[in-house]
């Protein structure tokens, strides 16, 4: 019965974190518009969000996971799921932008469409925060009974 309380929530917190990720990646790639030979990164959100929703909302510990393998220390906690380690921890799966203009010096960053990036994923960031607030609230009038 938990599990249903908190399943809008894990959803919505995956999509924070993957949110967050990606305000890192384009954060990087505005940041080195000048470098040259730099090529933008970026990744396929929707694909990410998938992959992280994909396992179970929370899986539980198992007995030869051993202390702090998983961030608990007795068998009957439920382990914090590292989503940046499952789906955008390393380099390999971020992809490369096309470069839609090309540069003298070999740079494939379009500030245009990084900025438009930037803000898009902002908003929805943001947005985001409002979902888990109003879920938060509704379970918080669920358990008081108002």
């Amino acid at each position: 019965m938990f599990s249903k309380l908190t399943n809008a929530l894990d959803f919505q917190s995956k999509g924070l974190v993957l949110r967050a990720e990606r305000q890192r990646v384009i954060a990087s790639n505005i940041a080195n518009a000048d470098t040259p030979g730099y090529s933008g990164r970026d990744f396929d959100f929707k694909k990410a969000m998938a992959e992280a929703t994909s396992g179970p909302a929370f899986p539980m510990a198992t007995p030869s996971s051993g202390p702090n393998g998983d961030g608990t220390t007795n068998a009957r906690h439920i382990p914090i799921s590292n989503i940046d380690s499952s789906t955008l921890g390393d380099n390999s799966r971020l992809a490369y932008t096309l470069q839609t203009q090309p540069a003298m010096d070999g740079n494939s960053v379009d500030m245009d469409r990084e900025r438009a990036n930037f803000v898009d994923n902002s908003v929805r960031y943001e947005a985001t925060l409002r979902f888990i607030n109003g879920s938060s609230r509704t379970i918080l009038s669920a358990i008081q009974g108002q």
